[in-house]
């Protein structure tokens, strides 16, 4: 909580609000900057095979029909290939040293 001091010389504290709706904003804008980032760049492409149309309306409403949509979409392949690079190697062999030696005495 945050304290501040009023203008009779009282410490208040100032409850903390929760950012919860800030969060989800940015979670929402950076879907929406994704979205328009990949149509923008030709990663998805929509194409309108049929219009739509609005509804008549009269005394009784005619239900509307929405457009129809194919949505194509580009494919990720992965995978591996045999690529020739250098790799170090670590050899060990045994030898001989003197090696200190602690002991203790009576």
């Amino acid at each position: 909580m945050a304290e501040y001091r009023s203008t009779d010389g009282r410490i208040e504290e100032a409850p903390r609000r929760s950012s919860l709706g800030n969060v989800l904003l940015m979670i929402v804008l950076v879907a929406i900057v994704l979205v328009g980032i990949l149509f923008a760049t030709g990663f998805f492409s929509a194409k309108v095979t049929q219009d739509g149309q609005m509804p008549t309306v009269s005394v009784k409403a005619d239900a509307g029909s929405l457009p129809q949509v194919d949505l194509n979409s580009k494919k990720v392949v992965v995978g591996t290939k045999p690529t020739t690079v250098d790799v170090p190697t670590v050899e060990t062999k045994k030898a001989t040293i003197d090696v200190p030696v602690v002991g203790v005495k009576n």
